[in-house]
C-alpha cells in the first residue's frame, strides 16, 4: 500500500487514506456500506472502539503508532482478501440495530428492514402476535421484528446449525429469550403444525448466472444462503406450496426474491404478487395473503 501517511497521523487522515486505497483497488461495497469513505470509516471506528455516532471532531485526534498499525492491517485484509467489512468487524446494522455476524451467516442488507421500521404499516390489518423469520441466518429480521413489535412471539428458523448459533447469540444480546425461539428446520419440516400471523423470509434466491458473476466479496458468504438453482426460485417454489398451511386465516407472507422477481412473475403469471416499494431503495419483495395462497393453490402446487 503506497503513499501511506506518516505516523503520527490523525483519525481523519486514516479514513481518507483507506478510502483512497479502497477506490484504487476497485473494491465492491454491498455489505452495509455503498462507498469507500463509509467502508474506511467503519473499519477505523472499529479499531478504536468508537461508536458510529461519535462527534465528527474526533477526526482531529492523533493516532498512536499501535492504533495506526492495527488500522493499516485491517485495510490490508479488506483489500487483499476482499473480505466484507462486516466480517472483519464482526458486526452489521439492520433496521437501526447492530447484530453480531460472521462468515456463518449472510451480512444483513434486506430492504425488509424498512418494513420493520414502519411496523409493517399498510401491509397488515393488525399487529401480528406470532411471526416466523424463515431462513433467519443471523436472526436480524426476526429479532428486529421482536424489538419493534413488542407484543409478538417470534420464531427464527434455519436449516444451518451454524447460522442458528449466531442467531442465538443475537437473541441473548437483546435478552429476548422469552419471546424469540430459534429452531433448526428445512423450510417448515421442523415446525410441526405451527401457524403464524406473519411469515417473513429472505431465502436463497440468486440464480446461477448471478452467482457466477458475483464480486469476490460475496464468495465469503455461505453459499447455502445465496444460491437457489438456475432461475433462483428452487426454494421459493417450495415455500409457496407449503406456506398457506403455516399461516393463520388472516396471515400474510412476505418474501424477498431480489433479481429473481421477473422469473417468479413468468413462472406464475396468474398469481397476484404484490410487489412492495421502498423509499430507501431495494426491490424484489412480494406479499401474498393466506387467502390468496389458498385461492391459487392449484397454480402454485400443480398435480
Amino acid at each position: 500500500m503506497n503513499n501511506t501517511p506518516e505516523n503520527p497521523c490523525t483519525l481523519g487522515e486514516a479514513i481518507r487514506y483507506g478510502a483512497e486505497q479502497f477506490d484504487a483497488a476497485s473494491l465492491y461495497f454491498g455489505h452495509g456500506t455503498d462507498n469507500a469513505w463509509d467502508e474506511s470509516l467503519s473499519l477505523v471506528l472499529h479499531c478504536l472502539s468508537l461508536p458510529w455516532d461519535v462527534d465528527p471532531s474526533v477526526q482531529e485526534r492523533q493516532l498512536t503508532e499501535d492504533e495506526w498499525c492495527s488500522i493499516k492491517a485491517l485495510f490490508e485484509r479488506r483489500i487483499t482478501e476482499r473480505i466484507p467489512a462486516a466480517y472483519l468487524i464482526g458486526e452489521a446494522w439492520f433496521a437501526g440495530v447492530p447484530f453480531w455476524v460472521d462468515s456463518r451467516v449472510l451480512v444483513p442488507r434486506s430492504p425488509i428492514a424498512e418494513l420493520i421500521d414502519n411496523e409493517f404499516y399498510r401491509w397488515l390489518s393488525q399487529p401480528p402476535k406470532t411471526i416466523l423469520d424463515l431462513c433467519t441466518g443471523s436472526g436480524c429480521i426476526g429479532i428486529a421484528c421482536a424489538l419493534y413489535l413488542e407484543g409478538a412471539a417470534v420464531t427464527l428458523s434455519d436449516i444451518s446449525q451454524e447460522a442458528l448459533a449466531v442467531a442465538e447469540k443475537n437473541i441473548a444480546r437483546y435478552a429476548l429469550e422469552e419471546r424469540v425461539t430459534a429452531i433448526e428446520s428445512d423450510l417448515f419440516d421442523g415446525l410441526g403444525s405451527q401457524r403464524f400471523d406473519l411469515i417473513v423470509s429472505n431465502p436463497p434466491y440468486v440464480d446461477a448466472q448471478d452467482i457466477a458473476s458475483m464480486p469476490d466479496e460475496y464468495h465469503h458468504e455461505p453459499p447455502i444462503g445465496l444460491a437457489s438453482g438456475n432461475d433462483g426460485l428452487d426454494f421459493t417454489r417450495r415455500l409457496l406450496i407449503q406456506a398457506e398451511s403455516h399461516l393463520t386465516d388472516e396471515g400474510v407472507l412476505i418474501v424477498e426474491v431480489g433479481n429473481s422477481w421477473e422469473a417468479l412473475e413468468e413462472a406464475y403469471p396468474q398469481v397476484p404478487f404484490l410487489w412492495l416499494e421502498f423509499e430507501r431503495g431495494g426491490h424484489g419483495v412480494f406479499m401474498l395473503t393466506a387467502l390468496q395462497l389458498r385461492e391459487y393453490r392449484s397454480v402454485l402446487c400443480p398435480a
